[in-house]
């Protein structure tokens, strides 16, 4: 199944792209000749998957989106004090390449627009026997997780046509803000821009920044989380220049443009955006970029204010229903068709908060789900809240669930997701208050898929009773006629705890439940019995005191093997006695694997 994320992002691509406004920077002779056509979409969770579409792989240039990477790299170096003492944090409103400094001191307003990037660049240092700009390409390599490189070609344009950073250079210089020759600065500094990038790269640069600076492809910690915090910090201010206002309004996330048509955008703890489109605004961003941002920020819900809480992986765990069967005792043939098939249905167990980073995850796990799953069953009783973007998203997923052939079954208390969902072109979803009920509802479905001819019989004779299997036939009958036949109407009390033993029941038609006292002393229901099932039995092993209590689902009809008729048939045919207790005890045994298995879940629960 095609996840829901990259069937979004492909329709929001194919809609961006019919805008058509902007134009391709064109200062730098060596950048004007671009397809303005190009665009593509990159989104990478911080851990390190990523949803593509479009002109991901076509490289560019990295130009102002290096800015935040090299003023980390000098956080990192000397300190957020000594920085500090060469460029401010504050918002300028000034465009990118505005010359505006300090008065009295020059020191530029923030390392965002090129005063403060080229004050950046200067406080680089070599170190190890690399220079200060290796270093930075360094830098820019481990946060991209692959060893980038220069476009000369546009180096040598920005060295012959950046006079106006030429001359911010020489102004920063007369402050003495920077402290040597300008002349090195600027040519790593063009060098810096120069970086061949693709969208792809600028993804997983963004969520090494969401992910407190380590890469989450390499699992390289590339950034301190200090940096990282000021970086972010003074991104979300300044980072789109005069245009930052309508940015952290509309978008929401730390961003970062570059006049080569990239930009990124950076939600801590949960995703790293990256769009690639030459067109550019009268802000030096991308026209396509930033509506792209715009987009993704409403209909994922990723402003900062609706996504405050840190993403993680909303998947608690995973199996199939042969690993925690439901309550319901299955005769043999029965039980031979879900270990053969049980795998065919899939339980996912949530929890936390079902935003985008935990939606994310979830429908991850629906897309990787094997092409013979069937039946999905979402457990959403340990969420917390449900985002409209996680409905949506869901909905999708059973739309994709559905074309597959699969049925998405849910389990939560209180039928909102259900309803939410039902209303749909799809109609009701399968809703269960607990796992025990939404799996016998699997089964069942199984069952009359793949049972073939199959029959779930309403009546099963004493004679046909699979505990009593192992005895020859005239046996089965001899203890038939032992017994004595009694009828209980719906919701009846056939067995109560505490009873003293009182003997074995052979249901022959209806079914039954038991429960028991949970640990807050609510009723927990243990199981569903039904036609050629047997109870009672088990109370021996109790100091022969009634476990649970049974009660009738529906009318039910019983054999009943009594005490006294057992005592009677151990005097007089002691062989058929022992024939019996070891029917019996085979029978129980299975039964008590079943409960172990069912108890391992609800521990869990």
């Amino acid at each position: 199944m095609e996840s829901p994320i990259e069937s979004y992002l492909r329709q929001i691509h194919a809609e961006i792209a019919e805008l058509r406004d902007g134009k391709p920077y064109s200062t730098i002779p060596a950048m004007a000749a671009v397809d303005p056509d190009n665009f593509g979409i990159a989104l990478a969770t911080v851990d390190g998957t990523v949803y593509e579409i479009g002109d991901t792989r076509e490289e560019f240039t990295i130009q102002s989106i290096s800015k935040p990477f090299t003023y980390g790299l000098a956080l990192e170096d000397l300190g957020p004090e000594a920085v500090d003492e060469k460029v401010d944090v504050e918002p300028s409103g000034d465009s990118f390449n505005e010359i505006s400094l300090a008065e009295g001191t020059g020191r530029p307003a923030n390392a965002m627009i090129n005063a403060g990037a080229l004050t950046a660049t200067s406080l680089i240092r070599g170190s190890g026997g690399q220079t200060g700009f290796k270093r930075i390409l360094s830098t820019y390599s481990a946060f991209a997780g692959r060893q980038l490189s220069v476009s000369e070609e546009v180096y040598q344009s920005e060295l012959k046509h950046g006079h106006r950073n030429t001359a911010l250079a020489y102004l920063l210089r007369s402050f003495n803000i920077i402290e040597d020759d300008p002349e090195p600065v600027l040519e790593d500094y063009f060098r810096q821009c120069s970086v061949l990038v693709n969208c792809f790269d600028l993804s997983i640069m963004a969520a090494t920044l969401a992910n407190g600076g380590r890469n989450p492809l390499s699992g390289k910690q590339v950034l301190g989380i200090g940096p990282v915090e000021r970086v972010l910090s003074v991104m979300m201010t300044s980072g789109m220049y005069d245009d930052a206002g309508a940015w952290i309004s509309s978008v929401g996330m730390p961003g970062k443009s570059g006049v080569a048509g990239g930009i990124i955008a950076v939600l801590p703890g949960q995703v790293g955006l990256a769009v690639y489109s030459p067109p550019l605004d009268q802000h030096g961003s991308s026209v396509r970029g930033v509506a792209t941002a715009q987009r993704l920020s409403q209909d994922m819900e990723l402003h900062f204010v609706r996504a405050a809480r840190t993403g993680r992986s909303a998947i608690l765990a995973a199996y199939d229903v042969t690993e925690t069967p439901s309550g319901i005792r299955r005769n043999d043939e029965a039980a031979d068709v879900l270990r053969a098939h049980g795998h065919r249905a899939a339980v996912i167990e949530l929890n936390g908060d079902l935003l985008f980073a935990g939606t994310e995850s979830m429908v991850r796990e629906l897309s990787s789900l094997g092409d013979d799953v069937e039946l999905v069953v979402l457990d959403l009783r340990r969420t917390d809240q449900v985002s409209d973007v996680a409905l949506r998203i869901l909905e999708r997923s059973r739309e994709g669930l559905s074309g597959a052939g699969r049925e998405l079954v849910l389990i939560e208390a209180d039928g909102a997701v259900a309803e939410s969902l039902g209303s749909s072109k799809q109609g009701p979803v399968a809703s269960f208050a607990s796992r025990n009920a939404a799996v016998e509802y699997c089964e069942n479905r199984l069952l009359k898929r793949y049972g073939d001819q199959l029959q779930l019989p309403d009546h099963v004779p004493v004679t046909a009773s699979p505990a009593l299997a192992p005895l020859e036939d005239s046996d089965a009958a001899a203890l038939e006629a032992l017994m004595t036949p009694k009828s209980f109407a719906d919701g009846d009390v056939i067995r109560r705890v505490g009873l003293r033993f009182g003997g074995v029941y052979f249901i022959t038609s209806g079914q039954v439940s038991s429960t028991s006292s949970g640990p807050s002393a609510e009723r927990v229901q243990l199981n569903t019995l039904s036609a050629g099932m047997t109870f009672g039995e088990l109370a021996l092993g109790s100091g022969s005191r009634q476990e649970t209590t049974v009660r009738a689902v529906g009318p039910v009809e019983v054999m009943v093997l009594s005490a006294d008729a057992i005592s009677a048939l151990e005097r007089d045919d002691p062989r058929l006695a022992i024939a019996l207790w070891k029917a019996l005890t085979r029978d129980a045994y299975t039964r008590v694997e079943q409960y172990l298995r069912e108890s391992a879940v609800r521990i869990r629960e």
